[in-house]
């Protein structure tokens, strides 16, 4: 009973994903005035959504986090996403890497950025 139940969901019980695939993705190339309703209506055809984040600051603009219940409604919404036109914009629609992010950010420049705004403001 369990095994029908699984596959009437067009999921096998014992598949195995790739281990970049995660619930979390990352969009890049969005209009910048897109809204968090359409990003809903684009994104929730593909499974229940726990969160959206858009990116607002102007080296995030155009970028946006969105975050599925289940991982493989994520899969499914990168495997028909990446690519799909949106005001005539392209996304890009890949799996978020934590590992990935914290490898290219640079650290000293961040530590150095730190030290002038602590100084300029007067924290230790």
């Amino acid at each position: 009973m369990a095994a029908m139940m699984s596959n009437s969901f067009g999921r096998k019980g014992n598949s195995r994903l790739p281990p970049e695939v995660n619930r979390v993705l990352y969009v890049r190339n969005l209009p910048f005035k897109i809204s968090s309703e359409e990003m809903y209506d684009i994104f929730g055809k593909y499974g229940a959504i726990r969160q959206i984040r858009l990116g607002v600051a102007n080296d995030t603009r155009g970028t946006a986090f969105v975050v599925y219940e289940d991982i493989y409604d994520a899969k499914n919404a990168v495997d028909h996403l990446s690519g799909f036109n949106v005001c005539g914009r392209y996304l890009v629609v890949l799996y978020y890497q934590a590992n990935r992010v914290h490898k290219n950010m640079d650290v000293n420049a961040k530590q150095q950025e730190i030290s002038q705004l602590k100084a300029r403001y007067g924290v230790e």
